[in-house]
């Protein structure tokens, strides 16, 4: 784990730049749980450095909307609604209806080598190690899969405005497979969607596309309600 025990920061790089990657990686991973405050005297004392870096590492999280302030000032790990996962999802559909769309008029076949390898790793890694990979690991698959398909874009807006949704539905999932690694079984899922882009073939790729996102949100939606009726 990132923080779980002190840990000193290298010095050859920019203090605020190391804390604040440790700290992003704490959460995105699950190591600081959705709705956990993140006091700074704790975390200076675990990495070893002045509470300067550490706040300016924490605005930069705020800014991205990682972590947020509650009613009473203090910091915490941003905890999403079913609210915010419906907004979150439609999002997603948007941007990637658009990626599946260029992927199918442009990649070449490197391009579509990249998809079916992500594909064939998350295969291999989820039959060799199933009760092995962690949460993080599971959703970094996921990522590598739909960033493969927005390379075949060529626009490298479509790929930033990915990466920064992504990051958010990295918290979201991350806020419920903590209790139901079955939120992550996409792998068949995946498949259709390359199989349609090889194709070259959009409107399956839509079809196939909308079906994963839509059964993505239902199971992320489940687990948050479980998980409200648990806490109520």
């Amino acid at each position: 784990m990132l923080l779980s025990s002190p840990r000193p920061i290298q010095r050859s790089q920019s203090l605020r730049e190391q804390t604040y990657q440790v700290l992003r990686s704490a959460i995105l991973s699950g190591e600081f749980l959705a709705g956990s405050r993140l006091v700074e005297t704790q975390i200076a004392e675990k990495l070893q450095v002045s509470r300067t870096p550490i706040r300016e590492a924490l605005q930069q999280l705020q800014q991205e909307q990682l972590v947020v302030a509650d009613d009473n000032g203090n910091l915490r790990v941003v905890s999403f609604s079913t609210a915010d996962a419906k907004h979150l999802y439609r999002c997603r559909l948007v941007l990637e209806q658009e990626s599946v769309l260029e992927a199918c008029k442009n990649a070449n076949s490197e391009q579509l080598g990249k998809i079916e390898l992500a594909i064939q790793q998350a295969e291999k890694a989820i039959a060799q190690q199933p009760n092995q990979l962690t949460s993080y690991q599971l959703l970094h698959i996921d990522y590598q899969f739909h960033r493969a398909i927005a390379e075949c874009s060529g626009n490298p807006w479509l790929a930033l405005l990915l990466d920064q949704l992504f990051d958010k539905m990295a918290l979201l999932r991350m806020q419920t497979v903590q209790q139901n690694l079955k939120v992550l079984e996409i792998r068949s899922e995946h498949r259709q969607i390359y199989e349609a882009i090889v194709q070259r073939n959009h409107e399956e790729a839509f079809t196939a596309l909308s079906n994963h996102l839509m059964s993505s949100q239902a199971r992320v939606i489940h687990e948050i309600e479980q998980l409200q009726n648990q806490q109520s």
